[in-house]
């Protein structure tokens, strides 16, 4: 007998949220957009809430890096929430240097996982990189307080959540019609 039951890629559904998200922010960053509620329920729901699930059926199907990525950048939607809402009585809000250590640190992690892409899709590889470089140009511009730099860095932005949507679109149309319809 069998087994007839397969199971569903998670990680278009990861990088859709992934890359609807990050076009917002950084459209914000870019200074196209203020800073709203748009953003925060988009953050929370599609790029904290999606990818945390997507990251939970990488780990079932057996996929480390799918279920590190999905899973930290999930939870680096929701952090980043609550640093933005700050809902703990008693703690100082965050000041420009210690989000620039935040972004960072989160620039060192998506480095690494960059690493890791070079052995995958070139697709997934230009994700990465330009979410490193991302980063990297967030906390320069918070430690710094030179706002071209945050300029910058949401242009940077919005290219890297759009090639995240590319890829997220190729996963699901490539599987549909059984074959490269949009390469990876």
């Amino acid at each position: 007998m069998s087994n007839l039951h397969k199971e569903a890629n998670p990680a278009p559904l990861g990088l859709l949220g992934f890359g609807m998200t990050t076009i917002l922010l950084n459209l914000h960053n870019s200074g196209l957009l203020p800073l709203s509620a748009v953003i925060v329920a988009m953050g929370f729901a599609l790029g904290g809430l999606a990818q945390i699930i997507a990251g939970v059926m990488e780990f079932k199907n057996n996929n480390t890096f799918g279920a590190t990525a999905f899973t930290a950048y999930g939870c680096f939607w929701w952090s980043l929430i609550l640093i933005w809402w700050n809902p703990f009585t008693g703690i100082e809000a965050a000041d420009k240097t210690s989000l620039a250590w935040y972004l960072l640190l989160w620039g060192v992690f998506t480095l690494f996982m960059f690493v890791g892409t070079l052995k995958q899709t070139r697709a997934n590889q230009v994700v990465f990189g330009s979410l490193t470089l991302l980063f990297f140009l967030l906390a320069a511009g918070d430690f710094t307080h030179i706002h071209a730099i945050t300029t910058v860095a949401g242009v940077v932005g919005i290219f890297c959540g759009a090639s995240a949507l590319y890829a997220a679109f190729a996963q699901v149309l490539n599987e549909v019609y059984g074959k490269t319809v949009m390469p990876l």
